[in-house]
């Protein structure tokens, strides 16, 4: 597949266009996101011009925002209008959000009354929601209908809805009651009532944050989920494919974040130079600022290194575990934050765990590091190793598990508590440790 990409891309630098064109209908939709990912702004919209209206509205639905809105942007207002309509209204305000103002008002004028009534339902809610995350397209049956009746609204209004496969049960006040599958349905006689055949259901307020409802519509399995308002309404339908892109963007900006920098929130290839340039520096200025820690604390021990120069060569050695260490820790406190397996009541749990865990860890290497430099160079420098590791390792646990919880207390990022802080705190912190233990295991 990656060959059939390169020939494309080949093709639009080469501006064979009708050998393009005629390529682009022979491969699938999913193919061609992929293509388009991989080009730069200009070629992507020639390349996009060139596809049939109904392939294109597809692609079109597939792409990342960041790319609908520059696709947009080199688009006329009748094209952009009949894109922006095709789009499903959570899908729309993703679009949105990524627009100036000015431009998402004027595609809202362009919408029918019904679309537009329905993309005013989701931006009615904060952006962090799962609110703003579901589609308010949906098929709800009362309760007190039969069969028949729920199969024949099904018919009628399946085409517009996000979903089938999960189906809200109201009752007369539009309270949510239970679901009832279409398996079940089709499975069922027409004059039995849905009352009797509903079950009961995992539902998520609206308000909810929009990575904590699709990490329990992961973790439940289920194909779709009710949303609901504060009175227990049904106002919308969260299915497991949005349940698997929010995951999808919470995990890459972990990633992003334990490596030092920001997400690109777009494809890679597509993301332009100076945009990967600006979401490293910032974190490259701010490790830093805190290496600047760890030359204060050399600067402070300068007189015991000068008495025994070969403590120095040990330096590398004792930051890399010390680091490698701390992050360990944060990043599996990281994810056990992100699944619900802990919270920063925790604190005091998490805290006796990591420090055993370190403890064990330093104990293990400390021994290692007795023997291994005790045989090559002295038994005192030996034990100073060893100890060091022992302190160091249980230090760094304790406090790479304890960040990500002070940053979730703090309502930041607890990745971001993760690589860079992590890194900087045992830098400085362990080099103190070890100078200090060599003070009292050498006299000097």
């Amino acid at each position: 597949m990656s060959e059939q990409l390169d020939e494309l891309t080949e093709m639009v630098r080469d501006e064979r266009l009708t050998e393009l064109r005629r390529a682009l209908e022979e491969h699938a939709v999913g193919d061609i996101v992929d293509f388009l990912e991989r080009l730069g702004v200009r070629e992507r919209a020639v390349a996009f011009r060139l596809l049939p209206k109904d392939q294109a509205v597809d692609v079109f639905d597939m792409l990342d925002q960041a790319l609908q809105h520059e696709i947009i942007e080199g688009l006329k207002d009748v094209d952009v209008a009949l894109f922006f309509d095709a789009l499903d209204p959570d899908d729309r305000v993703r679009l949105m959000d990524e627009m100036p103002a000015s431009v998402a008002r004027k595609m809202m004028r362009h919408l029918d009354p019904r679309e537009r009534s329905l993309t005013n339902i989701v931006l009615g809610y904060p952006s962090s929601t799962i609110g703003r995350q579901m589609s308010p397209e949906f098929v709800a049956v009362p309760e007190h209908w039969t069969v028949g009746q729920a199969l024949e609204k099904v018919r009628r209004a399946g085409a517009d809805a996000e979903t089938l496969y999960t189906l809200p049960v109201v009752d007369r006040q539009r309270l949510l009651k239970g679901v009832v599958s279409l398996r079940v349905l089709v499975s069922a006689e027409e004059d039995e009532a849905i009352e009797e055949l509903m079950t009961e259901v995992d539902s998520v307020d609206a308000d909810l944050p929009a990575e904590e409802a699709a990490r329990l519509c992961a973790d439940r399995k289920h194909l779709a989920m009710p949303v609901t308002d504060s009175e227990h309404r049904v106002v919308g339908i969260f299915t497991v494919d949005d349940a698997l892109d929010i995951l999808e963007r919470a995990e890459s900006e972990d990633a992003a974040r334990h490596g030092g920098a920001e997400p690109l929130h777009r494809p890679y290839l597509s993301t332009p130079v100076l945009r990967i340039m600006r979401t490293r520096v910032v974190w490259l200025f701010v490790l830093a600022i805190g290496g600047t820690l760890t030359v204060q604390v050399l600067d402070v021990f300068e007189a015991t290194l000068s008495q025994l120069v070969v403590l120095s060569l040990f330096i590398p050695l004792l930051i890399g575990i010390g680091g490698n260490t701390g992050n360990q820790a944060a990043t599996t406190v990281t994810r056990a934050l992100a699944l619900g397996d802990v919270s920063t009541r925790d604190a005091l749990k998490v805290a006796w765990r990591e420090l055993r865990v370190g403890a064990t860890l330093g104990s293990t290497l400390g021994v290692l590091g007795l023997l291994g430099v005790g045989f090559t160079y002295t038994w005192d420098i030996g034990v100073v190793i060893g100890l060091t590791l022992v302190a160091l390792c249980t230090l760094a646990a304790s406090a790479g598990g304890l960040m990500p919880l002070l940053g979730k207390k703090l309502g930041a990022d607890p990745a971001v508590f993760a690589n860079p802080f992590i890194s900087t705190f045992v830098d400085a912190s362990g080099l103190v440790v070890y100078f200090l233990i060599a003070r009292a295991v050498l006299g000097i």
